[in-house]
């Protein structure tokens, strides 16, 4: 069946405290999202935002972002008074998230929630506290991974949120005796943590569950890596390649590629994959958490899990990097034997040796074909008339600048000959002047309508895309550190004439 989706982080969205939540603005996506006749909501990694604010360096691949947590609906529920959310700062530009500003107000009124509710909570059934069946079985249902979660976090606060490696070595090593006294001293940090998840847990689910009875389904995020500063790192011990002192071997990267000349040195720690494979592998409940969270997965850097870039981990450029053999269809094995089918998309891009088109083809997961990668020479996978059924066409990643930006600053002039000849913008052979002359919003639809027209099953666009905006909305420059993750859209930029419009051009392509 074709269907198609748009891609919209959760942080993009519109509303009054500094970045999109799972407020009113997320119900009324979906509402567009059913107007406009898409199946799809791509909204990224929900993780919390680590090291240059970015979602896929988390200090948890379980937890949730408690930025995303709604606070008009913690109001209602009497945890926070409108004077004391006007009191907080949440940024000077309602189009950009301040990261700096949104650390130190959201903490401030989600702490002044929490101690709301503990006063909620005290004395009822004649208890010092009694807490709501919703939250002991949430609890319950999350424990292997919150209690490590919530404990991490207090830690963390206790150190001056200093990377776990810097902690005194109780603490570093998991010493028993050590964070059960940490833990003894420090219930009500602990309990805050686990008060936030439990609040972001109950807001995500009421909003997917509105998206599924709307027909729309969510398409989350897995990234391959964890980030050396998280919980995962911090437990997972021998799931890692460590050194003889116990520190992380070597870390994760790519080599040079189209986004960087000397690669990209990512720091995340590699998977000891043969550990893995004799343990079970962990992956298991990672994607078993994940698959109640989103109803399809898309997994970053597919590639790695045929080969890897392993760069040591004092090297400070990716290039001293060596590929490395991943688990391949043993993993997906696995997971398919203890999960069921997995509706995994691929993200299959980068360097595709033999060997990672081979692992796309046996896994039967569908890839993604990006139409701004398309028009470099030569008869290209991602040109249209190469795509398959079993894939997912974007004109864009998140990666990558929005159309409008790549016409105007991006594309070389022989990847706009090549894009314009195709499109059927100009003659086969367009000249400078007549290059010139091409309007950016004819590019941006004419690649929209390719997207759309491709066999590929799934068109996904981002909504930067539908709503022609330029560098302004470009969510990730890969290796650029700081000014990521920023966009928000404009209030009500999701209008009915907007579904409409989108509407209509995907009942072209048979979408609809």
């Amino acid at each position: 069946m074709r269907e198609s989706g748009i891609l919209m982080p959760v942080s993009s969205l519109p509303g009054p405290y500094g970045i999109g939540c799972f407020g009113k603005e997320a119900f009324k996506f979906v509402d567009f999202l059913a107007q406009a006749g898409q199946k799809i909501w791509q909204i990224l990694p929900l993780s919390p935002t680590g090291y240059g604010d970015s979602p896929y360096q988390s200090c948890s691949a379980f937890a949730g972002n408690p930025y995303f947590i709604d606070l008009d609906a913690l109001k209602e529920e009497g945890l926070l008074t409108a004077a004391q959310l006007k009191a907080e700062k949440w940024g000077t530009d309602p189009k950009e998230v301040d990261y700096g500003t949104l650390y130190v107000s959201r903490f401030k009124v989600l702490r002044t929630a929490y101690a709301a509710w503990r006063k909620q909570c005290t004395g009822l059934h004649g208890c010092s506290y009694y807490f709501p069946d919703d939250y002991y079985a949430f609890t319950l249902a999350n424990e292997e991974w919150l209690d490590d979660y919530a404990l991490y976090m207090a830690l963390k606060v206790a150190n001056g949120m200093k990377n776990w490696v810097e902690w005194d070595k109780p603490y570093r090593l998991r010493d028993k005796k050590a964070l059960a006294a940490f833990a003894a001293e420090n219930e009500e940090e602990i309990g805050f943590w686990k008060f936030v998840q439990y609040k972001f847990a109950a807001q995500w689910q009421a909003v997917k569950a509105y998206a599924n009875k709307k027909d729309v389904q969510i398409l989350g995020d897995i990234p391959i890596y964890v980030s050396a500063d998280s919980v995962d790192a911090w437990v997972g011990g021998a799931l890692f390649e460590l050194d003889a002192d116990g520190g992380f071997a070597r870390v994760a990267g790519c080599p040079p590629d189209y986004f960087s000349a000397d690669g990209q040195l990512w720091g995340n720690p590699l998977y000891n994959w043969a550990y893995h494979k004799k343990t079970g592998y962990a992956w298991v409940r990672r994607v078993r958490h994940a698959l109640g969270i989103y109803d399809l997965l898309r997994i970053d850097h597919f590639r790695g899990f045929d080969t890897y870039w392993a760069i040591p981990a004092d090297s400070t450029t990716a290039r001293t990097g060596k590929w490395e053999n991943g688990p391949g269809m043993e993993l997906f094995d696995a997971l398919e034997a203890a999960l069921g089918k997995l509706p995994i998309i691929a993200e299959d891009l980068g360097e595709l040796f033999p060997s990672v088109r081979k692992l796309l083809a046996d896994s039967t997961f569908p890839g993604m074909k990006v139409l701004q990668f398309a028009f470099s020479g030569g008869d290209s996978e991602y040109l249209p008339h190469n795509h398959v059924k079993n894939s997912v066409v974007y004109p864009g990643t998140h990666d990558n600048t929005t159309l409008t930006d790549w016409w105007e600053n991006g594309a070389s002039e022989k990847e706009k000959a090549a894009a314009a000849a195709y499109l059927h913008l100009t003659g086969v052979k367009p000249t400078a002047k007549e290059l010139a002359a091409i309007r950016t919003d004819d590019v941006r639809i004419a690649l929209l309508r390719a997207a759309l027209g491709s066999v590929a099953d799934r068109a996904i666009i981002p909504m930067y895309d539908w709503l022609g905006l330029g560098a302004e909305a470009h969510l990730n420059t890969p290796g650029k550190l700081g000014g990521n993750w920023a966009w928000r859209a404009a209030d009500g930029f999701a209008a009915k004439a907007l579904a409409k419009t989108i509407h209509d051009e995907c009942s072209v392509y048979c979408r609809v």
